[in-house]
């Protein structure tokens, strides 16, 4: 019998509670379920809030089928917020918007990774925050990217902007800086511009191009996710790993302490410790105080 719940006055259907979606750790479906509603629903919600969410869906754990959904999945309820998004194949397109703790777990409860775009609804392609996806080409692990990431942090400082860190949840680690709306190609224009100077001033390290080859050993800085098609991992999101861990905001103090990877890895058990110390490290994104305007290209 599938148990039925109720959330905020919505009643959902909760499904394959026992089923074990983190082999690793032998996590289970419920469990998950019971990180969003009891840990990460007060820190996730505001920064899912008002965005299109695309879904990265592992209905049979990490070891199983992975794949996108970006149209609200069959038999969406009403009640769950949806939005129209520009997309050219379908100019029809919407996607589902995570607005409150019911459809959280409605979607939680599909087995998702939620990734979200830089841009609000009522903006599209507006961006009011900045990504760099700082990603390590083996050998290089983490700590290659909170060398990158410091860089970084001083070289947007220069220009006026803030930087806080997050884990990828994977292998890397994300920086993210609150802005004062801007169109998306401008943005990605201006961070392209720094991956490169990233590259120039850290060659032995940093890498702004893609291709495989030149990965090994460096890091990648990849801007491209500031295109306004293009999703990111939400902060306190789990990913679809061997072991439940979470794309988790961290302090400037342990990136440029980090001296080994497992010293960046936190997994949903760490996460209710972690928001009791530091509450939602990633509260600035959320303050319109904190933004500020992207600096004029060049010319």
């Amino acid at each position: 019998m599938t148990p039925i719940t109720e959330v905020e006055g919505r009643r959902l259907s909760l499904s394959n509670l026992d089923k074990v979606l983190h082999p690793a750790t032998g996590t289970t479906k419920g469990e998950v379920l019971h990180y969003y509603a009891a840990t990460a629903a007060g820190a996730i919600l505001p920064h899912l809030r008002d965005r299109p969410v695309s879904f990265l869906r592992y209905p049979d754990g990490a070891g199983g089928q992975v794949f996108v959904t970006k149209n609200p999945p069959p038999g969406t309820p009403d009640w769950v917020c949806t939005t129209p998004v520009p997309r050219s194949e379908d100019p029809g397109a919407r996607q589902v918007m995570v607005q409150d703790l019911a459809s959280l777990m409605w979607a939680a409860n599909l087995v998702v990774e939620f990734h979200t775009p830089q841009w609000r609804a009522d903006a599209p392609e507006i961006a009011d925050r900045m990504v760099f996806d700082l990603d390590p080409g083996s050998p290089a692990t983490v700590v290659e990217c909170c060398a990158v990431a410091c860089w970084l942090r001083e070289r947007l400082a220069a220009d006026g902007l803030f930087a806080y860190g997050k884990t990828s949840g994977s292998k890397g680690l994300h920086l993210l800086v609150p802005l004062e709306p801007a169109p998306a190609a401008e943005v990605s224009a201006y961070a392209r511009r720094l991956a490169v100077e990233a590259e120039d001033a850290l060659p032995d390290l940093a890498l702004h191009r893609m291709k495989r080859a030149l990965r090994p050993g460096k890091v990648f800085v990849d801007f491209s996710q500031n295109s306004a098609s293009k999703t990111t991992a939400a902060p306190y999101t789990l990913r679809a790993r061997a072991e439940p861990t979470v794309s988790a905001p961290v302090t400037w103090d342990e990136i440029e302490g980090c001296r080994a990877p497992e010293a960046l890895v936190f997994r949903a058990d760490d996460m209710a410790g972690r928001l009791e110390r530091y509450g939602d490290l990633l509260g600035p994104l959320l303050d319109p105080d904190r933004a500020r305007p992207l600096p004029p290209g060049p010319g």
